[in-house]
């Protein structure tokens, strides 16, 4: 999932500063799982906003709303109502969101309220770790399951480095190294003699060096 967390609350009052009236909008997918965008965060937000406004003596008005989800258009048209009557909207959503909300409705200004950091998965409570750089050339059959790209600090292909030590990278003492991890897993599947192969440097056009990506499925087109 993409994992986003809400930027800090000064930045924020910076950004809506010019506007009276402020559509905050959540999403309903990724950003609520990690606990940064969804229903609750929108409430949150608005009301601390508030707060902080009438400790200033700022008179502004919060419009709350969150829709099933920022990245797709039949659900962002939920929102025409809303925008219609503010200035602003303040979006809740990853980067994704903001972009595809500015499309739709390109006569008001967007604002990000998150920071869009990975993709990952919760690790425990309250823990969310960066485990797919969505690289677009998929390699995880070769390497037991685990993306060096994402997990390595260097994006290795073809094993650690000399700073790698007992299984941890050498940025820091709390991040195994995924080659650690890439061995350990393949051991148990007995496929170790899959690192014997040595894989070619990576085309690095399909991680976006070559432009905004994009991904066409003539089958599902009309």
């Amino acid at each position: 999932m993409i994992i986003a967390e809400q930027k800090p609350l000064k930045e924020i009052r910076e950004m809506i500063a010019p506007y009276k009236k402020v559509l905050v909008v959540g999403c309903g997918t990724c950003v609520t799982v990690c606990l940064s965008g969804g229903e609750k965060e929108v409430g949150v937000l608005a009301s601390t906003l508030r707060l902080a406004d009438a400790v200033d003596g700022n008179e502004r008005e919060f419009v709350e709303q969150t829709i099933t989800r920022q990245c797709e258009d039949e659900f962002i048209e939920q929102l025409r109502g809303n925008v219609e009557k503010v200035d602003a909207v303040l979006s809740l959503g990853c980067g994704v969101g903001v972009q595809d909300i500015a499309a739709i409705f390109p006569e008001i200004p967007v604002l990000p309220g998150l920071n869009t950091t990975s993709f990952g998965r919760p690790s425990e409570q309250g823990v969310w770790v960066e485990e797919c750089a969505g690289c677009g050339d998929c390699i995880l059959d070769e390497t037991g399951g685990i993306c060096p790209i994402a997990r390595c600090a260097k994006n290795l292909l073809n094993g650690p480095c000399g700073g790698s030590h007992g299984g941890k990278c050498e940025i820091s003492d709390d991040t195994p190294c995924a080659w650690a991890l890439v061995y350990e897993r393949l051991g148990r599947l007995g496929k170790l003699k899959t690192l014997e192969e040595i894989k070619p440097a990576k085309n690095w056009s399909t991680a976006g060096h070559g432009g905004p990506r994009k991904m066409v499925r003539e089958d599902l087109r009309k």
